[in-house]
């Protein structure tokens, strides 16, 4: 009788009935399954592996998830961190998008049967939160909303815009280049460091779409400075007498002002003092998914909010339906995280740093909860800096964090690797300890 073991390899319908591999299928599809079986297969065959252990080989072929990303745990000190996502969901948004993922009423009068206006809740919602717009819109991200507001009201026209306003808003892109694209012209004012109303009033003609201000939301500029406020802009006019709408791209989705946030402008602080157009990101400091939103003040603004509804790049820039659930429940549910973690007081972080230390000294491991500093990041409020708590580990932890599951991003200071405690959830204190247990058994 032979003694071949490639003859002990399991059948590869046998391997794919056993429980653990059959529930495989069910999360990433029958084929995915089977080419990982196949693999582990080939590898019994060729002896790297015993025949027996096939079916476990297999497994461990297979991703955590069906999708590539991998959670992260937000220890950076940084509230919105562009790189993993910026703002994370709250429980409720993570609901709606679950409710929305399958068939749903996004575009249906369920009472009449008839088609029903798209994103009804998202809109209302924002009005509601913004009692002093007229009209709102929401487009798929921030560039997209300016995007579209210049394309909609100044194709072809002059966009007269402060020299010191000409930012870059990241990844290399530039506020130029973007307006540009869109078929507007530019009209630069001003000085880098100095803008004057008088500049704006002169640079006023026919030609002019619409005066825009664009907040520089990553960067601060000091010293002998000057910018003018929207309020400074009212009452600008063409040579026609016609009135030069206001366009303020205020970046970071600030709804309302926040009390630790009083330089960060806000949508309603704005429309009142007289923009006549506002638009801004719904993923940063108003905590919900990647969006682009253009708020329009009573009268006028509402009446430009309906040209860029209605301009055909409208339609290339619509939010999908998981956006639009994931919008209605972070503006009108519960403060999401992103709120919750600018809310925390310090007594608060300091008092879970010290316990978390406490519970890792407990075991061995080198931890000391420390004072911290954290910032917002995603493009809001810079140069603020919000007293923090952390957790501090030694160097060599910060690596091992971020390969695990899930991950850890910390930061190091110091020549110590600090777990802030402002983006991390409470509720994953016990999961951010765990993490730190598993790293100090590799380190």
């Amino acid at each position: 009788m032979s003694t071949d073991p490639r003859r002990r390899v399991p059948r590869t319908d046998h391997l794919l009935a056993e429980p653990a591999l059959a529930a495989a299928t069910q999360r990433f599809g029958r084929e995915r399954v089977k080419r990982a079986v196949t693999g582990a297969q080939e590898r019994a065959r060729s002896g790297q592996i015993a025949p027996e252990a096939v079916a476990d080989a297999a497994l461990a072929a297979l991703p955590r998830s069906a999708t590539g990303l991998r959670r992260v745990l937000n220890a950076s000190g940084v509230l919105v961190h562009t790189n993993i996502g910026r703002a994370p969901l709250s429980d409720a948004a993570r609901e709606a998008v679950a409710l929305a993922a399958g068939t749903c009423d996004v575009e249906l009068d369920l009472a009449t049967g008839a088609r029903g206006r798209r994103g009804t809740g998202a809109l209302d919602a924002l009005r509601a939160a913004v009692p002093g717009a007229g009209d709102v819109h929401v487009a798929n991200n921030g560039a997209a909303a300016l995007a579209l507001v210049a394309s909609a009201l100044a194709f072809g026209r002059e966009i007269v815009v402060s020299r010191g306003e000409l930012v870059e808003i990241g990844d290399g892109f530039r506020i130029p280049e973007l307006i540009e694209s869109t078929g507007a012209r530019l009209r630069p004012v001003g000085a880098t460091n100095r803008t004057h109303p008088r500049d704006y009033a002169e640079a006023i003609g026919p030609d002019t779409g619409f005066v825009l201000k664009v907040h520089p939301s990553n960067f601060v500029v000091t010293g002998f400075t000057r910018s003018v406020e929207v309020a400074e802009l009212g009452g600008l006019t063409r040579p026609d007498g016609s009135t030069v709408p206001i366009v303020d791209d205020i970046g970071s989705g600030l709804l309302a002002p926040h009390p630790r946030l009083p330089g960060e402008p806000d949508v309603t602080s704005t429309l009142a003092a007289g923009a006549t157009l506002v638009t801004a990101s719904g993923d940063k400091l108003l905590g919900g998914p990647q969006a682009g939103l253009v708020f329009g003040g009573p009268g006028p603004g509402a009446e430009l909010v309906a040209r860029v509804r209605r301009h055909p790049l409208a339609r290339a820039m619509r939010v999908d339906k998981l956006t639009l659930a994931a919008l209605e429940a972070s503006v009108a549910g519960p403060p999401t995280p992103v709120r919750l973690g600018l809310d925390a007081t310090v007594d608060g972080l300091r008092d879970r740093a010290e316990k978390l230390a406490a519970t890792l000294a407990g075991d061995g491991i080198d931890a000391v909860a420390v004072d911290s500093v954290s910032t917002i990041g995603g493009g809001g409020a810079p140069g603020v800096e919000l007293d923090s708590a952390a957790v501090s580990l030694p160097e060599a932890f910060a690596a091992v964090l971020r390969a695990g599951d899930p991950a850890v991003l910390g930061r190091l200071e110091h020549g110590r690797c600090l777990l802030d405690l402002r983006a991390v959830a409470p509720g994953d204190d016990d999961a951010l300890a765990a993490a730190v247990r598993r790293t100090a058994r590799e380190v």
